[in-house]
């Protein structure tokens, strides 16, 4: 009975791999109509990350600063001493101005702060 678990949790994984469970749709506001499938754990690691560290009130952060701020919040077996963690950032980030839950601030350098969405 004890090697049942084992199987399930298996079975449970190669069907999320099966089915694109383990995939999360990224939209970019810089090319409409467009999304391409991405790793779910890495994604909501990040954007979870990301939300947290940025602020809801313009000018908010810029990206340099989020990034720094968010590689500390990262889960170490996703994101190894921050390995990859600036193309996640950026690629959830777009992701997330094109779902409106981010927004760019007018400013050089360029800042992100939330939306409220």
């Amino acid at each position: 009975m004890h090697c049942e678990a084992p199987v399930q949790l298996f079975l449970a994984k190669l069907m999320c791999k099966m089915t694109g469970h383990d995939k999360v749709e990224v939209e970019n506001i810089n090319t409409h109509g467009r999304a391409t499938r991405r790793n779910r754990a890495k994604y909501e690691a990040i954007k979870d990350a990301l939300l947290l560290v940025l602020p809801a009130d313009a000018p908010g952060k810029t990206v340099k600063d989020a990034l720094t701020a968010l590689k500390a919040k990262l889960p170490e077996k996703l994101y190894p001493s921050g390995a990859t963690s600036g193309w996640w950032q950026k690629s959830v980030q777009l992701d997330l101005e094109a779902k409106g839950v981010l927004r760019r601030s007018d400013t050089k350098p360029l800042h992100l702060h939330r939306t409220g969405k």
